[in-house]
């Protein structure tokens, strides 16, 4: 057993000799089969949030409703979740009621995939009754019972089944694949941020060609925001090496196979945090310039590292270049750079009003992008009185833009 779990025992074992069962599960046992790196260990049991409450004095209500507490416990967090079963579902996502139970069976065949519905001791031992250990060694997603049924409990199943071809390169069971073709219109039932997180995973997947490819069979596609109508942009996608790129570098892709109008309108629409959306918008006007033409030296710089080894990397990959050298070749370019941003400058805009007796305005700006460019140029030494003198210069000539 690897150390995550190790860490978490003392925390099944306070639940026991409490006199209850406790199990880890969830995601962590299929990932710990797979041998893949464990985010988070999670643990059912019989004992009820009041129960788990007066054995540990340092939780947290995270959707006690549902029977989930935090436990704090040796500065680690463990999500604890008692045994239940679910109602009928309201809006193919959200259960009516949930009833908690004693038993480890029914709460396990609540969930969604075969793979997901593994427990462990505390010893390692696996309790699989749903054969997802078989699954995994297969590579099969496939879903606990019939899959119509859990599509129709929670629609957004079907985006996590695609999200996770994608991040584990398995393949959909063929009952599973059916469903989740003919029940690809309860999707619309789902809130675009849910359907937006999976889709996110979906991108940062190293298998993710074969999840576009999944997209356009079960036509998923026409369920997500504005995608109805770009089948042959999707497909584009799945034509290209998409493994090394990140959620990022994928988004930029796809704004720019999907020919938008306006690229800020469909992001909005996906619910994208507004800091994504500013630099992906940002990101895909220079990736159009890009192109058209190399980078120059001042675009280089103004673009910045970070978004320019973004858009570098989508446009080597349209281009059907390897991008294995990309990010390290990006970074030498800037390494060579005298200064990489403003503030490296040996001078601030206080320096230059001083200098020259004015009050700020647009004026300073237009100045402070000469001294970046010389300097960046190395037509001026970054030192404040080869500048001091260069501006006094400068100055004299400001309104023929010197």
């Amino acid at each position: 057993m690897i150390a995550p779990f190790k860490k978490a025992i003392p925390v099944i074992e306070r639940i026991e000799n409490a006199g209850f069962e406790a199990y880890f599960v969830g995601g962590a046992i299929r990932d710990y089969v797979l041998n893949r790196p464990i985010a988070d260990v999670d643990i059912a049991t019989s004992a009820l949030p009041s129960e788990l409450k007066a054995i540990f004095s340092k939780t947290v209500d995270v959707g006690v409703e549902h029977g989930t507490i935090l436990i704090l416990y040796d500065g680690e967090s463990y999500e604890a979740t008692t045994f239940r079963t679910e109602s009928s579902y309201q809006d193919y996502r959200r259960p009516t009621s949930v009833t908690f139970v004693r038993s480890l069976h029914e709460d396990l065949q609540r969930r969604d995939f075969t793979m997901n519905a593994i427990a462990m001791t505390k010893t390692g031992t696996l309790i699989d009754p749903f054969n997802g250990y078989k699954a995994i060694q297969q590579k099969l997603i496939q879903t606990v019972g019939a899959p119509e049924e859990r599509f129709q409990e929670d629609a957004l199943r079907m985006m996590r089944a695609i999200r996770f071809v994608s991040q584990l390169g398995f393949q959909l069971h063929e009952e599973t694949k059916t469903a989740l073709t003919h029940f690809a219109p309860l999707l619309q039932h789902i809130a675009v941020e849910r359907i937006g997180m999976e889709f996110s995973k979906l991108l940062a997947g190293v298998y993710k060609k074969t999840a576009f490819e999944l997209l356009i069979q079960t036509k998923l596609y026409q369920q997500l925001p504005d995608l109805i109508t770009k089948e042959e942009a999707i497909k584009k996608c799945y034509q290209l090496n998409l493994a090394p790129l990140n959620e990022i570098q994928m988004w930029l892709l796809l704004l720019y196979l999907l020919e938008l109008k306006n690229a800020q309108d469909f992001l909005w629409k996906w619910k994208l945090p507004g800091k994504k959306v500013k630099y992906l918008v940002r990101a895909l006007l220079l990736l159009q310039e890009r192109m058209q033409q190399n980078w120059s030296l001042t675009s280089l710089y103004y673009a910045k590292e970070e978004t320019a080894i973004d858009v570098e990397i989508v446009y080597q990959t349209l281009s059907g270049n390897s991008v294995d050298q990309t990010a390290n070749n990006m970074k030498a370019s800037f390494k060579d750079m005298v200064i990489t941003d403003r503030n490296e400058l040996a001078v601030t805009g206080n320096d230059v009003m001083k200098w020259l007796g004015k009050s700020g305005g647009p004026w300073l700006k237009s100045m402070l992008q000469h001294i970046e460019i010389a300097v960046l140029h190395k037509q001026l030494e970054n030192n404040k009185d080869s500048i001091k003198e260069w501006v006094q210069t400068c100055n004299l000539q400001l309104e023929k833009d010197c």
